[in-house]
């Protein structure tokens, strides 16, 4: 937690505590380098320095960033009010496994950000980022807090170049066929994760980084982005879930011929064909992909989470399977939400005319 009147950090900083070690964290409210709204954090095993400019395009004004390497977890805060008022947030957390509470009043409550931060190889997919993801996926999976994930780059211009290729040939040819299956239960248990889960492509995503992409509930790319399945000009396929995923969101056809032709397009095109949601303007600060599904987060988030939980249980299956089979698998969901106290709440709101208050129960 962090005291408001803390004679050690000043009346706008932030103290956070983790195992094994507990560490202190100092923002100076008014620190020339980051700014008034900024906060810094410095961690172990080797002091790293992060800053957060105040005016920060991706994160804005009134967020927080905790960033560790290749894996940044990001977790928005409101307003600064909020850290060291009555709603304050306390974050604990091992080096890969993040447990964390947020103000149960936030207008973006339950909004989890994974940012890959590998700038020297272009957030390409190693063994150590396909570790820490999986770290990640797993300390959210089963978090009733979480509403929307949302997965980002933290590099401007890059998505996810794909596979970390001077380590692929680093490789033996033992080892080639065990990390691509572990990069593919990866991506499995990311389309696999309860919440909705939206991919903000903001550069170019590629190989593997469109097959993370793909696993995702939606995708929204920048029209600059570049997306493709270019394996075939390395004389492999796409094995982390690619020949699947992508037939299934373009069509059979469509896909071969990208498959075919390694072809990569841009956001907008990638738009017509239906393989992102949304294709919007790239701003300034290259992160209009990145807004556009935060947007998309707070317009999910005040619903209810079971809910939204099940119809994703119910869309996800029902679509491998025949109708009537699919009918039933919504049924089977529907009951699912019928003895929870979040149905009950919007019962009685609008019956009270009030916005409803989910808890997710």
């Amino acid at each position: 937690m962090a005291p408001t009147l803390s004679a050690i950090h000043g009346p706008q900083s932030v103290c956070y505590s983790w195992s094994p070690l507990c560490l202190l964290f100092m923002a100076p409210t008014l620190s020339a380098i980051h700014g008034p709204h900024s906060v810094c954090y410095s961690w172990s095993p080797l002091c790293l320095l992060f800053m957060v400019p105040s005016p920060s395009a991706i994160h804005g004004p009134q967020s927080v960033c905790y960033s560790w390497s290749p894996l940044c977890l990001l977790f928005m805060v409101p307003i600064p009010s909020a850290i060291h008022g009555p709603h304050s947030v306390c974050y604990s957390w091992s080096p890969f496994r993040l447990l964390f509470m947020v103000p149960s009043l936030s207008a973006i409550h339950g909004i989890v950000v994974f940012g890959i931060n590998r700038p020297k190889q272009k957030n390409a997919i190693s063994k150590n980022l396909v570790i820490q993801m999986t770290e990640a996926v797993e300390s959210v999976k089963k978090n009733s807090k979480v509403r929307t994930v949302i997965i980002c780059s933290m590099v401007p211009g890059i998505f996810c170049a794909g596979a970390d290729l001077k380590e692929r040939a680093k490789m033996h040819q033992s080892e080639v066929g065990p990390f691509v299956s572990k990069a593919r239960a990866l991506i499995s248990e990311l389309g696999n994760l309860p919440m909705p889960t939206i991919a903000a492509i903001d550069g170019a995503a590629l190989g593997g980084g469109l097959e993370m992409a793909l696993s995702c509930d939606i995708r929204i790319a920048s029209n600059n982005a570049k997306l493709g399945l270019t394996e075939t000009k390395l004389a492999i396929i796409p094995g982390a879930g690619g020949t699947q995923r992508l037939p299934r969101a373009i069509g059979v056809a469509l896909a071969k011929e990208l498959i075919f032709a390694a072809r990569a397009i841009d956001g907008t095109e990638a738009k017509r064909l239906g393989l992102v949601s949304h294709a919007v303007e790239q701003n300034k600060s290259g992160d209009a992909a990145y807004l556009r599904a935060l947007d998309l987060a707070r317009e999910f988030n005040p619903n209810g989470p079971i809910a939204i939980r099940m119809a994703k249980l119910a869309i996800n299956q029902g679509i491998e399977v025949d109708l009537n089979t699919g009918l039933a698998i919504e049924e089977a969901c529907y009951a699912q939400v019928i003895p929870t106290k979040d149905r009950l709440e919007g019962l009685v709101a609008f019956k009270e005319k009030r916005p409803p208050r989910f808890k997710g129960e």
